[in-house]
């Protein structure tokens, strides 16, 4: 403490030797005293006996081509923005300050609502992951992929001209999955590794439109040839339109949008395809209820969409509504048992409508239904729970009944899809951990679980493509990250083509077939106002 002084001040904190803080406390400066107590700090370091070991060293090493900013730093280490990195180099973290390696010294953080100072960790975190899409970005600029290791094609491609390799093997007696052999499995790593994004242009008839609307989601049908996709407007609101995929594989990549009067300021839930009239006639909307109007299930023909689809003459479809309580999630039924019905996720309730005869069954649950699917094959509806319960409900048992739960399944979160694999064996689940597990029905036991998903509350779904064996999925982080279906090794990630946040989380189409048979194999990504398709090159 200096003579004359009372008050105790402290300033911000400096590297020290080998990355070590020495913090300075200098008693009782005057408002403007500052100088006199940058001559006390010069003085205390060169009597400190750091200050004159560092000083002699540095004139030892004055003939290396070491500059003195970088005496601080060892050399195995490398400078980050990051402050976890700091963390885990020799530089120790301190509770409400940040490292800067750049500047080689703390800063204090505020809160994130303190608008005045820029520094917080809100931001800090935004721009590291700037950093890091921009750095992926760049890489895919690149086109240098690099299949998986381990895998010599010459060999296999040898060895399946001798006869010993087939296209599908299966690893044991009985296997839930049918297991592509080596050689198939390395191609189709080296296509999704090797996918080219490209800028789809899109014709509508109201070309002023695209540049202020923004999608909300994108869903394709079974044939792959038609998106319908929900748009955003920017007055407020939303609208409702079909893609035609048909010209999507000519060298420059073009999409008809076909749009209607439609027009909703209701929040849309849950989306998917229903065949009513023929296959993917009508679209089934979830709508949320507002202020004294309740929720509705509507059923919207695609032909009133006109000329989305020219290879098939729609007949003029029904347009269905139902009133139900706001609903979290539908599925169409394509099973025998279930014929024309359709099936709505409800707060703690499951409820089966009939389109044709009107007629509806209730089942009760312990938790908010977020995830449903029909499966083909056994009579059986698949539900997902906010509880993390996954259970299957017997279409042929009566919902008054105590023997309609046909089986279930576990996981630590809020399950956000199911989707069932053709053979009808599997059942893959993803939920808010970020979570994604592939369940053997039998036994009702998970038989292996993909690494790297990112969610934390949001409502993302999850893609099977069995095809190509793969799994696809969109994180919160607006990362799209593809999987082997057979061995759960991530391929690639795909960032996406604008910077990360909740508005901007970009809704995905996979198929072999985009556009319809005459089609190829690649994605389709949806973010703002802006469609994007990644092709096997």
């Amino acid at each position: 403490m200096l003579p004359g002084t009372s008050n105790p001040r402290f300033y911000p904190c400096r590297a020290g030797p080998e990355g070590q803080p020495e913090e300075t406390f200098l008693s009782g400066m005057y408002k403007g005293s500052w100088q006199s107590g940058r001559r006390y700090r010069r003085r205390s370091h060169q009597q400190s006996p750091w200050f004159r070991r560092c000083t002699s060293s540095e004139r030892y090493n004055t003939g290396t081509s070491q500059s003195p900013q970088d005496s601080g730093r060892g050399n195995d280490e490398s400078p980050s923005t990051s402050s976890s990195t700091a963390g885990s180099s020799s530089v120790p973290d301190l509770p409400g300050y940040y490292f800067d390696p750049e500047k080689k010294r703390y800063f204090r953080l505020l809160p994130g609502h303190n608008n005045c100072n820029p520094l917080t960790k809100e931001s800090i975190q935004q721009k590291e992951t700037e950093k890091k899409r921009l750095q992926l970005v760049e890489e895919d600029k690149q086109k240098k992929k690099v299949a998986r290791m381990g895998f010599n094609a010459s060999s296999l491609l040898r060895k399946r001209q001798l006869g010993f390799l087939n296209d599908i093997s299966y690893s044991r007696v009985h296997a839930p999955l049918p297991r592509l052999s080596p050689l198939c499995s390395l191609a189709h790593e080296l296509r999704v590794s090797c996918m080219q994004k490209g800028k789809v242009h899109i014709q509508s008839s109201d070309p002023s439109a695209l540049a202020s609307d923004q999608f909300n989601l994108i869903l394709a049908n079974t044939n792959r040839d038609r998106l319908f996709a929900v748009i955003d407007v920017k007055v407020g609101g939303s609208k409702y339109s079909i893609i035609n995929l048909s010209h999507l594989w000519i060298p420059s990549p073009t999409v008809r949008m076909y749009e209607n009067l439609y027009f909703t300021n209701r929040k849309v839930n849950s989306v998917c395809w229903a065949s009513l009239n023929h296959l993917d006639s009508h679209i089934l909307l979830c709508r949320m209820g507002i202020a004294k109007t309740p929720g509705c299930a509507t059923l919207l023909p695609a032909s009133l969409f006109a000329h989305s689809h020219p290879a098939v003459e729609d007949r003029p479809g029904m347009l269905c509504s139902f009133q139900i309580p706001s609903a979290w999630s539908c599925a169409w039924s394509l099973n025998t048992q279930a014929n024309n019905c359709f099936s709505t996720g409800l707060s703690r309730q499951v409820l089966l409508t009939n389109v044709v005869t009107g007629h509806q069954q209730l089942f009760g649950t312990s938790s908010d239904v977020l995830a449903q699917q029909f499966a083909v094959l056994a009579p059986l509806l698949f539900n997902g729970c906010r509880s993390g319960e996954i259970f299957a409900i017997d279409l042929r048992s009566q919902s008054q009944g105590k023997g309609w739960k046909a089986m279930r399944l576990s996981h630590d979160s809020a399950v956000t899809s199911v989707q069932i694999l053709q053979e009808e064996q599997c059942l893959m689940a993803s939920d808010m951990a970020g979570k994604i597990k592939l369940w053997d029905l039998r036994t009702t036991k998970c038989l292996r679980q993909f690494e790297g998903h990112v969610n934390e509350y949001a409502y993302l779904p999850l893609h099977v493509h069995e095809e190509e064996g793969i799994v696809m999925a969109v994180g919160q982080d607006c990362y799209t990250r593809i999987w082997s279906l057979h061995d759960a090794h991530l391929l690639r990630t795909i960032p996406s083509p604008y910077p990360a946040s909740k508005e901007d989380i970009p809704s995905v189409a996979f198929s072999s077939q985009l556009g319809g048979f005459r089609g190829g194999p690649g994605l389709l990504m949806a973010v703002r106002k802006d469609l994007y398709y990644f092709s096997y090159s």
